[in-house]
């Protein structure tokens, strides 16, 4: 593996962790929430545990694609998650909660595309892309609901 494509690679390890953690709090979230809106966020939690559940196999293929092994521990994917968010009860802590982990996955994945733009890998520039709008769309939708 190039020095270019490792690089890419461990961007790309950082997304999936980020990813994960964000599944896992997601999904946690569809369980728990309570409230006036109980039926509206669960069905909205639900689609994006969803999303991001069928993002993981995409984005560690990818990490496979380029000839690096993919975290695939429960120990690699936590440590790669980023800090633990906050317990949230209430519904309007939760949806606060996952606009941040939405907010520091666009973040990551901003830093991602430009290593693989640096690097030349138009694939993947391409798939996070696609991620980074779709996160996009959740912060806009999770924000307007907020307003």
């Amino acid at each position: 593996m190039t020095n270019a494509a490792q690089t890419t690679t461990e961007a790309l390890s950082r997304v999936l962790g980020r990813t994960f953690g964000l599944y896992v709090q997601t999904h946690g979230y569809h369980w728990n929430v309570v409230g006036p809106e109980f039926r509206r966020l669960h069905a909205a939690f639900e689609e994006q545990y969803n999303n991001l559940w069928n993002a993981l196999d995409d984005i560690a293929e990818r990490i496979r694609s380029l000839g690096a092994h993919a975290p695939g521990s429960l120990a690699e994917l936590t440590a790669l998650a980023g800090p633990a968010p906050e317990p949230a009860q209430s519904a309007e802590a939760m949806v606060g909660a996952l606009t941040s982990g939405h907010e520091a996955l666009t973040d990551e994945l901003r830093r991602a595309i430009a290593s693989a733009q640096h690097d030349g890998d138009e694939p993947t520039v391409g798939l996070l892309s696609d991620r980074l709008a779709w996160h996009q769309k959740q912060l806009w939708m999770m924000k307007a609901s907020r307003a």
